[in-house]
């Protein structure tokens, strides 16, 4: 792939604060991100001309849709690390997931399966867009009682937390981590995304902030994130994944 090397421009046109994008699907060909690795190099250069200088790949693994595990996922991430240095990205790039909250991670948990993480046993997980699992309290206790961190991935994306703002709250409590994606912050996804996002940042309800990007386009939108006052009213002293 070295004869790529030459087709992506390297630059940084923006200094974002935020070095680390730590929620993307950036890995082709793994699940419904990056589909080819023509697409997952184009990521890797926007990134670079974003300012982003780490980035932790967090794959789908999902019962019966996704079956990832270390093994698939590590073999991605190997051929892309050595797309980076072949084009000589100022890049690091590591893995972990993001697991859909069923029946199976209940499992896993349940028998001490190691998960995939990062940092500080950090657990990037999501649920149903429509309905909270009815688990979901006690599983996130037994997470943060075998020593993992959860942190829930796009919490402004669930309809069931739409309807229900201070559900949001007590998962916080609960000891529950909240990631936004920041194409939230210009209604990518929907005005009720938006408007969720809003009044989390409005909060200071955050921990991360994630890109979530399946494809290049979507790196290309963060120019138009960054220009947002919601962006600008974000707290980067919060936020873990500086």
């Amino acid at each position: 792939m070295i004869f790529l090397k030459h087709l992506f421009k390297k630059k940084t046109i923006f200094e974002n604060p935020i070095t680390w994008d730590m929620h993307n699907h950036v890995l082709p060909q793994i699940d419904d991100g990056a589909q080819s690795v023509e697409d997952a190099l184009k990521m890797l250069n926007i990134y670079v001309e974003l300012g982003y200088k780490k980035i932790t790949a967090t794959p789908h693994i999902m019962a019966d849709y996704y079956l990832n595990n270390f093994d698939t996922i590590s073999e991605k991430r190997n051929l892309m690390h050595q797309l980076i240095l072949d084009n000589q990205l100022p890049l690091e790039l590591n893995f972990a997931a993001e697991y859909y909250v069923d029946e199976t991670l209940v499992e896993q948990l349940k028998n001490n399966d190691p998960l995939l993480t990062f940092g500080e046993k950090y657990i990037l997980i999501e649920t149903s867009f429509l309905s909270k699992p009815m688990v979901f309290e006690q599983f996130v206790f037994e997470l943060i009682s075998k020593g993992y961190q959860p942190i829930l991935a796009h919490p402004e994306r669930y309809v069931y937390l739409h309807q229900d703002y201070q559900l949001l709250e007590q998962l916080m409590q609960n000891g529950l981590k909240l990631q936004i994606n920041l194409l939230s912050l210009i209604g990518h996804y929907s005005p009720q995304v938006k408007k969720l996002a809003l009044w989390m940042i409005d909060h200071q309800y955050y921990d991360f902030l994630g890109t979530d990007a399946h494809k290049p386009v979507h790196l290309q939108m963060m120019k138009e994130v960054f220009k947002t006052k919601a962006f600008q009213k974000i707290d980067f002293s919060k936020i873990k994944n500086i």
